[in-house]
């Protein structure tokens, strides 16, 4: 059950985030990209973003965490490469600065989608 809840939270946050920041499109039915890409970015954060924080563990303590952002930027472009190029699923961020923007977005918005998804066991 709380792989679903994160599952939407994702997608919800993916869904605000291709309302709010220009550069970054869905064509088709939106509603199955941005769920495609909610797997395909939870994938990514799963697998590739522990190998990126340990390999820029360096800069992130040397910048104080103020690259953190970068690498949300990746993860998002990441997956939308993937989506884009592998699944043919149109989740498009056309450039640098709508997924760094996007990252941020995607970030705070599942934060507060999270407090009030939390399960009340942990």
């Amino acid at each position: 059950m709380r792989l679903i809840i994160r599952w939407l939270v994702t997608a919800i946050a993916l869904m605000v985030v291709v309302l709010v920041v220009p550069g970054i499109t869905v064509e088709g039915n939106a509603w199955i990209a941005v769920g495609v890409m909610a797997i395909v970015l939870g994938l990514v954060n799963a697998f590739l973003r522990p190998l990126l924080h340990f390999m820029a563990c360096g800069l992130i303590l040397l910048t104080l965490g103020l690259a953190l952002p970068f690498i949300n930027a990746l993860t998002l472009w990441l997956a939308s490469w993937i989506c884009v190029n592998w699944l043919d699923i149109q989740f498009v961020v056309d450039g640098f600065w709508p997924a760094f923007w996007g990252g941020i977005i995607v970030s705070v918005v599942s934060f507060f989608l999270s407090m009030f998804a939390s399960d009340e066991k942990e």
